[in-house]
């Protein structure tokens, strides 16, 4: 949680004193060859007509806007008020907003789970907009939404678009498109004709017209679309299924869509031609965890999305424990092991417990699901008398939940590496025995007595403290990342106050990589 009295330290007190004398940015922090041009998902449906940038809609004079002082932004618009995350309105400082538009954009799918977490904290806060944010263009806005619809994060998107207001265009078209991928169309089709300001797309109108029950009217602009080139020969065909499906029911299925939108696949669902997510963007995966889905879709789609952190460990966990498996091999193999332990677990049965511990943990770590399993079981194993192996093990697995102090607080290590692990949950400085490797040895250094000089001093120094956490994210997210540039990282996060974020990504870095 970050504190008044951690944003006093942003001053140069906090700096070492090489630090403190002229602060140089790295020249590599600032190239942004490597971050992504400001576009949108390829994937969007194109729902709302946008009239061309170079043409001009009127003869008059162009119109001046004019906000009232006080007016909010669309760009400081969020979910979590500063009395959440702590964070100060200012954040975003003197960076620029096409800047940390990239830097959004340039945050993994899937990362470092501390980090993604923090990340999605940064997109669903309320935060004063950079100082040269245009009122009329949401590009940080749209940043935002676009990094939780990559993640697969619906929910929150849906509810910061819906903060905000489907007035513009863009905003809407993401809006439109989620609501199609959470069974919501009925309510996307309302609100778009209680909006004379919002144009439809012809196969976005043909779509609302077919579920208000109006068939002849959207079997007319189907074919005035066509007529007049608008509607592509791959979208009639799958738009005259749709509106007549017993016609074709003796054609071959439609070929695959390798630019599916989710309102082709709306549309597809509707004939029976749904396609599998697996190859899907995330935001897709949503549509398999309903039980119409089949199980085996839903394990799939749930262990997606909480890779990326856009479902919660407990709905992970009730998709994983909803039925015996009749199968064995992949994905079957890890839900029995959970399922044994599981039920073990819930017997209170100590011994049946540390059994089936190990294999259970062995299969999580197979498909990149610990920090999952951590948060579903790290309390319950506590109130677990575990022993010997089992109860390191039981530890390990505390550390990398949120309960990770009290873990360290509760126990005695029993060996090096545990003493080094209950330091970091404790923000304590140790030494990291040698056998830890390079990365331990780097979280070492920025959690030692004195904090060392660290590359975001320039940034911190030039009021642009929310870009250089997102910029450190990205050093914690990358899988080649350098030791030295962990350190930085952690030190920055420390620095400014983020002591928890610091202190789990430390111990995921370090309990993931061993």
């Amino acid at each position: 949680m970050w504190t008044r009295a951690a944003v006093l330290l942003l001053g140069a007190s906090v700096l070492p004193a090489a630090a403190q004398e002229v602060p140089v940015v790295p020249p590599e922090l600032l190239d942004m060859s490597d971050l992504p041009e400001l576009s949108s998902p390829d994937w969007l449906s194109d729902t709302v007509t946008r009239p061309h940038a170079d043409i001009a809609t009127s003869a008059l004079p162009p119109e001046v806007t004019v906000m009232p002082l006080g007016a909010v932004t669309i760009d400081a618009v969020g979910l979590l008020p500063r009395s959440i995350t702590g964070l100060p309105a200012d954040l975003w400082g003197s960076s620029e907003t096409e800047t940390l538009t990239r830097l959004f954009r340039a945050q993994p799918v899937q990362g470092l789970p501390a980090i993604q977490s923090f990340t999605e904290t940064l997109a669903l806060a309320e935060l004063d907009p950079p100082a040269d944010a245009a009122p009329d263009l949401p590009q940080l806005f749209l940043a935002r939404v676009d990094m939780l619809l990559a993640r697969g994060a619906l929910d929150p998107a849906q509810a910061l678009i819906e903060r905000a207001g489907a007035s513009d265009a863009e905003v809407f078209r993401r809006w439109f498109d989620v609501s199609l991928l959470t069974g919501h169309a009925d309510r996307a089709c309302q609100t778009m004709e209680a909006s004379p300001d919002l144009a439809p797309t012809l196969p976005a109108r043909i779509l609302c017209l077919a579920r208000a029950g109006d068939w002849p009217a959207a079997a007319l602009a189907l074919d005035t679309g066509e007529a007049l080139g608008r509607i592509t020969r791959p979208e009639g065909d799958l738009i005259a299924r749709f509106l007549d499906p017993e016609l074709f029911e003796e054609e071959p299925p439609l070929p695959p869509d390798p630019d599916l939108t989710p309102l082709a696949f709306h549309m597809r669902a509707a004939i029976g031609e749904r396609p599998a997510t697996t190859t899907l963007p995330l935001a897709f995966a949503h549509a398999d965890l309903s039980d119409l889905a089949g199980w085996n879709a839903q394990l799939d789609a749930s262990e997606r999305l909480i890779r990326s952190g856009a479902i919660e460990a407990g709905q992970w966990l009730a998709i994983y424990t909803a039925r015996v498996p009749s199968a064995s091999g992949g994905v079957w193999d890890r839900v029995a092991a959970l399922q044994r332990f599981d039920a073990a677990l819930l017997a209170g049965d100590a011994t049946e417990t540390a059994a089936r511990l190990a294999p259970a943990w062995d299969a999580m770590q197979a498909a990149g699901l610990e920090t999952a399993f951590a948060e579903a079981y790290a309390q319950r194993l506590m109130r677990s008398p575990l022993t010997g192996e089992a109860g390191l093990l039981a530890r390990r697995i505390g550390l990398l939940s949120p309960v990770y102090e009290e873990v360290a607080q509760a126990a005695v290590p029993q060996t090096d590496a545990e003493r080094f692990a209950f330091a970091l949950a404790r923000g304590l400085p140790a030494p990291a025995p040698a056998r830890l490797g390079l990365v331990a040895s780097a979280a070492a250094r920025a959690f030692a007595a004195e904090p060392p000089a660290h590359r975001y001093a320039w940034f911190l120094q030039n009021d642009r403290l929310g870009e250089a956490l997102l910029r450190a994210a990205l050093v914690l997210s990358d899988a080649e990342r350098d030791p030295d540039d962990i350190t930085d990282a952690l030190t920055l996060y420390r620095t400014v106050g983020l002591e928890d974020v610091a202190r789990r990504a430390a111990l995921q870095l370090v309990l993931l990589e061993g």
